[in-house]
């Protein structure tokens, strides 16, 4: 169905807006909070699809990462406007203005969602599964190698961290760093060899659950130990969107709790490339954040 003349026109959202933006959230049942939002208002844009007593029934979102490429999100369509094109008007409007500002477009999809955008031209790239714990008591003690120092990211170490994550990640995003950093501050780790960075962990609160990620490391041993690190300061209930590559850190995660809910898919527009490096990356900000 055609979108009707009422509700065919996309604006940016507004800081007025966030609370019929965060009502999309609920009815999906989605974790994110208002933050989030903030964070695609300061960042990058969010496109709001509006009926006409001016209540957000529909949004799409976009985060830049370096001018290099951006992730489309927050594809959001209120129950009683579905099947009018909105979400797929939205998607085109996102693509069309990333690429015309020269930024390769990525998103991740759930199993749902790929068939739907791989007739928009994204290819698969490579896959993660989400994670979930239930509220239950937090690990007792955290395994940490003699060669190893896990401790709270602080200011002295910040620049250096965020280096290190550009050349994993493969542009810099200092910005959504920033804006994750103290939302949940026992995730807030760094581990050192010396004084050389091996690893991180960053995490934030959620409306359901709090959200591990992301963590990148050098290796197995280094990841699990950010993990474990947390784990002793966080019994509520958790989610962690880790790649499909880190079995060894999947069989850890079982024995804490953990169960998998759904996997997703990284896609991105006309390409499979990963920009990525794969041995590092251990769990994502999210499927929204990338």
């Amino acid at each position: 169905m055609a979108p009707s003349d009422d509700l065919a026109i996309e604006t940016p959202l507004r800081t007025a807006d966030l609370a019929d933006a965060q009502a999309l959230v609920g009815e999906a049942g989605w974790n994110q909070i208002e933050a989030d939002w903030c964070t695609f208002l300061d960042l990058g844009c969010v496109y709001a699809v509006r009926e006409s007593g001016g209540r957000v029934i529909a949004t799409a979102a976009t985060l830049p990462h370096e001018g290099r490429f951006a992730w489309i999100s927050m594809v959001l369509v209120s129950s009683e406007f579905r099947r009018r094109g909105l979400a797929s008007r939205l998607m085109r409007r996102c693509i069309d203005d990333l690429t015309a500002g020269g930024l390769l477009p990525i998103l991740d999809a759930t199993p749902a969602g790929r068939a739907v955008y791989g007739k928009l031209g994204f290819e698969d790239s490579w896959g993660y599964q989400r994670y979930r714990r239930a509220g239950t008591a937090a690990v007792s003690a955290a395994f940490v190698p003699g060669d190893l120092t896990i401790r709270p990211i602080d200011d002295a170490v910040w620049p250096a961290l965020c280096a290190y994550d550009a050349r994993a990640f493969g542009a810099r995003r200092e910005g959504l760093l920033a804006r994750l950093r103290g939302r949940l501050a026992a995730a807030d780790l760094v581990a050192l060899r010396g004084d050389a960075i091996t690893g991180f962990l960053l995490g934030r609160d959620g409306r359901m659950a709090g959200h591990l990620g992301p963590l990148i490391a050098e290796d197995d041993a280094v990841a699990h130990a950010l993990l474990e690190h947390a784990l002793t300061a966080l019994p509520g209930p958790l989610i962690i969107d880790l790649s499909d590559e880190k079995r060894a850190t999947s069989a850890l995660l079982a024995q804490h709790g953990f169960a998998p809910v759904r996997p997703l898919t990284r896609m991105l527009l006309g390409t499979s490339r990963r920009f990525d490096d794969a041995q590092r990356t251990y769990a994502v900000a999210g499927p929204e954040f990338g």
